[in-house]
């Protein structure tokens, strides 16, 4: 297919282009910054203010793509001023979705996140039960989870809107982990992956969770294969089948989320806290890589 990524320059986004021109897509790359390094073969960049809507209109009039990835927007809670946060990431995302369903375009997968769940409230938060799924309410507290809990209302707006016309989709990827970061790169949280794993508190915000970015790729190649099957507007958790622990979150996560002892008792071995068995269930599709096999160790191949 030819597929638009918007976000490609970004950390989840080098990944995911790079990963459908492998998969023989020919992909778009679609960002205000240029890609940092070289341009994957098969992909072409293209630089777009998404905010603007006659920019977009004029990106899918002459791509005239068959798929839309929509990953652009600020990636980073309190990376900005709160409102500057939503209104962007919910302005480029309707902006982007009425272009391309204007456009004609069939298949569209739009990045959410965990975080509308709302851990990591400063009043407290716990889950309602464990593993979390896709059918667990939404709690959002700061700007960014909301802009991302209005981003799939806005597609679940456009998926009543068309009726089936246009298959649209929900992807929410957990803490992602692109392959320098496997080799001691910072995370977007500025410690590394190691850290996390020696200090649980770092990745105990997120409950743990995380996701090779690699494998991103691989569920929306999956995905965009599969999109006129589906269901209009499904919301897909997509994370490894592990946690980013090294005891089982039965013992950690009553350590950091007072009040999960029970709920987090079947969480045995490498459990993690998200459950990824939706996207099994209904495309097949599973993570090939954890931070067991990814992880460089300078002393020994892998962690």
């Amino acid at each position: 297919m030819k597929v638009v990524v918007t976000g490609g320059a970004g950390r989840l986004g080098r990944s995911v282009v790079a990963g459908l021109a492998e998969r023989g897509h020919e992909v778009v790359s679609v960002d205000l910054r240029a890609f940092d390094g070289t341009v994957p073969d098969g992909v072409v960049e293209r630089q777009v203010d998404l905010t603007d809507p006659d920019g977009c209109a004029q990106l899918f009039a002459e791509v005239r793509p068959d798929g839309l990835v929509h990953l652009a927007g600020i990636a980073v809670p309190f990376a900005a001023p709160e409102r500057h946060i939503f209104t962007t990431n919910a302005t480029i995302a309707f902006t982007t979705l009425q272009a391309a369903v204007d456009h004609g375009i069939r298949r569209i997968l739009v990045a959410s996140s965990p975080t509308p769940l709302g851990y990591g409230s400063p009043h407290g938060w716990l889950p309602r039960y464990l593993p979390i799924d896709e059918d667990h309410p939404l709690l959002p507290w700061n700007a960014y989870a909301l802009s991302k809990q209005t981003i799939e209302q806005t597609v679940a707006m456009f998926s009543a809107q068309t009726g089936g016309a246009v298959r649209l989709g929900v992807i929410r990827p957990c803490f992602v982990i692109s392959p320098e970061e496997w080799r001691g790169a910072p995370t977007q949280q500025g410690h590394t992956v190691r850290e996390r794993l020696d200090d649980p508190a770092l990745a105990a915000v997120s409950l743990f969770n995380y996701v090779d970015a690699r494998d991103a790729a691989g569920f929306i190649d999956t995905w965009l294969a599969a999109a006129e099957q589906l269901p209009g507007g499904e919301v897909f958790y997509v994370g490894a089948a592990d946690a980013m622990a090294r005891k089982p979150l039965a013992e950690l996560m009553p350590l950091y989320h007072p009040g999960t002892d029970r709920l987090a008792a079947g969480l045995t071995g490498t459990a993690p806290a998200f459950s990824i068995a939706k996207a099994e269930r209904l495309l097949g599709w599973r993570p090939e890589r954890s931070w067991r096999t990814e992880l460089v160790d300078h002393d020994h191949p892998h962690a």
